[in-house]
């Protein structure tokens, strides 16, 4: 019977491509949340209350719904109503 194995070399690219990945997905993450922070810090010392609080929900929906245009659409109906 013959056993499938795999090279000591192998194994340890399979780990080190699995710790590179998670490692880029984390800092990605922490990136952009660290972003939309200062987005929506920005967004409320800009815009009044109510405008700020729209475009915040715009902004959270547009990345839930993989749709940028969501929140550009809000920044262009406030920026004309104000």
């Amino acid at each position: 019977m013959k056993r499938n194995t795999r090279s000591l070399l192998e194994e340890l690219n399979s780990v080190i491509i699995e710790r590179d990945l998670r490692h880029v997905v984390e800092r990605r993450g922490e990136n952009i949340i660290e972003g939309a922070i200062k987005l929506i810090e920005d967004i409320h010392s800009h815009y009044d209350a109510e405008t700020a609080g729209d475009l915040e929900r715009r902004l959270v929906n547009s990345i839930r719904g993989r749709d940028g245009k969501k929140f550009k659409r809000g920044l262009k109906k406030a920026d004309n109503n104000g």
